[in-house]
């Protein structure tokens, strides 16, 4: 049986890579999105999977700025909810969370149907929809496993936020799943054993990482200096991750 999240969020999540499309820290997704381009040139990598180590390192955050930043590219994006624990992305994007992606997978459901539009042309966000009594067990299935080539078929990029590694073994099952793994930590507050235990957690099971993303990182002023001289108009915009 599903259980309903009732947990409302009210705190303004601001999804910098839209609203501050030119701010330094947007700049930093389209660099993060340009790399990717490259991790696919020998090896096909449509669809990523986005977790950390722990909680609180910005993996949801990262992952939406990302299939943001792509859908600009002109990319039609389906950035999905597998945090079938805490899931964050109908919070971030404001969006119903009474079905999504669990329906699609126990209900039989067409996922893109359940899917609802994003704040930007080409993106879609599935939500995590009723939060499943044994969130491994479904992401670990068969039915799961079947969803990913047909949205492929659909979508230019399919996107997966995923639980922590290191929580849960749901990132773990679904990192086999997917053509690529982003690890996002948080710079200056995970330890260096913590990020190896989650990377070898991830190379165990297959997984494919094609990148490290250090979030909340101290950028010093004179670095700074030399973005405001491009874009001065954007020194009030700017937003640390």
């Amino acid at each position: 049986m599903l259980k309903k999240e009732n947990h409302r969020y009210n705190e303004n999540v601001a999804l910098i890579t839209q609203r501050h499309p030119r701010s330094a820290v947007a700049e930093a997704y389209r660099t993060l999105r340009t790399n990717l381009s490259f991790a696919s040139l020998d090896h096909s990598c449509r669809s990523i999977m986005v977790t950390s180590p722990g909680p609180g390192d910005g993996k949801s955050t990262t992952a939406a700025n990302l299939a943001i930043v792509l859908a600009q590219a002109g990319k039609t994006v389906l950035l999905v909810d597998c945090d079938l624990r805490k899931p964050a992305l109908h919070k971030i994007f404001e969006l119903d969370n009474s079905s999504g992606f669990t329906n699609a997978v126990v209900q039989g459901r067409d996922p893109a149907e359940l899917a609802q539009p994003g704040p930007v042309e080409g993106l879609f966000v599935l939500p995590s929809g009723p939060l499943p009594p044994n969130p491994a067990e479904l992401l670990g299935s068969e039915r799961v496993r079947g969803l990913w080539p047909g949205l492929l078929e659909r979508f230019d990029t399919v996107v997966v936020d995923a639980p922590p590694v290191l929580a849960v073994t749901d990132a773990v099952l679904l990192a086999a799943q997917v053509e690529g793994v982003i690890l996002v930590i948080w710079a200056g507050a995970a330890r260096v054993e913590i990020a190896q235990e989650a990377k070898e957690q991830l190379t165990k099971a297959s997984a494919r990482i094609i990148g490290v993303v250090l979030n909340k990182v101290k950028v010093p002023s004179r670095d700074y200096h030399y973005y405001y001289y491009y874009h001065p108009k954007e020194k009030e915009d700017i937003i640390r991750l």
